[in-house]
């Protein structure tokens, strides 16, 4: 069974979404979460190095929560051949805990990303934090998409939905 996290079809729906970018830290970098009049979210912009930045990403409250555990999750996108992180936070807190899974969705085409629950692993500011529990889904406060790894320049990876299989 599968339990909607976000559906990127209303202006609502992307409302909440937030970019965190290396700007935090004296960077360029640039990102943005949109609604594109086709009916899905657009999360674009442009990476840079300059000022040791290098980090662009989106945020967002989690709205629903399935709450009943769950083994993965569904992306459905459309990449642009680049590699993506999709992050789960499962606290409220700006800078805490964020487990991590890697994407990277073939350019152009629409296809369903599944990033199992063991996919996942915890990090604090890119980096990985031994001796912490796995990742249980039901906990999500939070949910992200961050591009980094040195990919310079535009980006763009288009959304329909985020669910979780259960």
């Amino acid at each position: 069974m599968k339990t909607p996290i976000c559906r990127f079809d209303t202006l609502e729906a992307v409302a909440a979404w937030y970019a965190i970018d290396d700007r935090v830290m004296g960077g360029v970098s640039a990102s943005r979460m949109v609604l594109d009049p086709k009916g899905h979210a657009v999360f674009s912009g442009s990476l840079s190095l300059v000022n040791n930045g290098g980090f662009a990403s989106v945020r967002s409250p989690v709205m629903a929560s399935g709450g009943a555990g769950g083994s993965a999750c569904l992306l459905t996108v459309r990449g642009d051949g680049k590699r993506y992180k999709f992050s789960i936070r499962t606290g409220p807190e700006f800078d805490g805990i964020s487990y991590q899974a890697a994407l990277q969705p073939p350019a152009g085409e629409w296809t369903v990303i599944r990033l199992a629950a063991a996919d996942f692993v915890p990090t604090w500011r890119g980096r990985v934090v031994d001796h912490l529990p796995p990742l249980d889904l039901s906990c999500a406060a939070q949910i992200g998409l961050l591009i980094a790894d040195r990919q310079l320049g535009p980006f763009k990876l288009d959304l329909r939905a985020i669910e979780l299989v259960v």
